[in-house]
């Protein structure tokens, strides 16, 4: 019996619709502590996703005052630089953290107990990772603080860094201001599941909806070669988008179809040494690689323009 094209198109598509629901569903506590803590969170969530949505709000974005950049720790360019950049591409590399603020973070993160894979039931220093995996029963991707970030002073520093603050105003308005701040550990795993690899972000490429407007700055606290984990940005993504990655729930999406739609010319890996500093626009298409040598430690500084949600540090389930 033959079977038509679009018979076997559908076939082959309802294995990845379920996942979508899947992953959907696991996410359900979290979507819901959003709407308790910021109701107006779902019509970001529901409407950010539309470019015509997100191109009328940022035209009604007020411009930045002008930038006093003295104390700053990043120098070699100017943050008006970094805003054309970003404009342009989504993506902005010329960051580099000065060797003993890098130094500061990683003392403080081999010291301070991590927390295994976005739970806080197993806690673990990063030199213990195996000890972690055997109490876990499964392999552990990731290492987050969450709140613990706050006790290092160093990445206080770069959280209030006047460049910083001066790049995010100018790309995202005066009503920029700091919603998130992140220190994770990205491990060596032999064998991940689909779900493991989803939940650290890893090996598929999406997008965030934190905010209406949002910028990204990313550092890599040791360095990330090819085996690394180096993270993955899909150029010019941040004001491009195809229907079917409008009209969809999710936010992630097959690799080959993202670099079909796109260009696989613009996607970017970003290496670095210990210091290494990025800026994203997080609506472009990006994600985590996983890492296949060295465990690699990051940190992220995320701006908004709406106020904080009142919950969980990133990716904390609801509780």
């Amino acid at each position: 019996m033959a079977f038509a094209r679009s018979d076997i198109a559908a076939q082959a598509e309802a294995p990845r619709r379920s996942k979508h629901f899947q992953r959907m569903a696991a996410r359900l506590p979290i979507y819901a502590a959003n709407m308790r803590d910021r109701p107006q969170w779902l019509a970001m969530f529901a409407l950010g996703r539309f470019l015509p949505v997100r191109r009328a709000l940022w035209r009604l974005a007020h411009d930045g005052a002008p930038p006093d950049l003295s104390g700053t720790m990043f120098g070699g360019g100017t943050a008006s630089g970094a805003v054309d950049t970003l404009r342009a591409e989504g993506l902005f590399t010329g960051l580099q953290l000065p060797e003993p603020v890098c130094k500061t973070i990683l003392r403080f993160a081999r010291a301070t107990p991590c927390f295994a894979n976005l739970s806080r039931r197993v806690e673990f220093l990063a030199s213990a990772h195996g000890d972690a995996v055997r109490r876990l029963g499964r392999p552990v991707l990731t290492g987050h603080y969450f709140d613990r970030v706050e006790a290092c002073p160093a990445v206080a520093m770069i959280r209030g860094d006047p460049f910083l603050h001066a790049v995010a105003a100018g790309y995202l308005g005066r009503e920029a201001r700091v919603i998130s701040t992140r220190l994770w550990w990205s491990f060596p795993a032999r064998s991940a599941s689909d779900a493991d690899l989803n939940l650290a972000s890893q090996e598929k490429l999406h997008f965030d909806l934190d905010d209406w407007r949002a910028l990204k700055f990313f550092f890599y606290l040791t360095p990330v070669g090819q085996g690394g984990g180096p993270h993955v940005y899909v150029r010019r993504t941040h004001n491009r988008r195809v229907a079917r990655h409008q009209w969809t729930l999710v936010v992630g999406h097959p690799n080959q179809d993202v670099l079909d739609a796109y260009g696989p010319e613009n996607k970017t890996t970003v290496l670095g040494g210990a210091g290494q500093g990025f800026a994203v626009d997080p609506f472009g298409f990006h994600m985590g690689t996983v890492v296949r040598t060295a465990p690699r430690l990051m940190l992220e500084v995320g701006f908004g323009v709406s106020s904080v949600l009142g919950r969980r540090f990133h990716g904390e389930p609801a509780g």
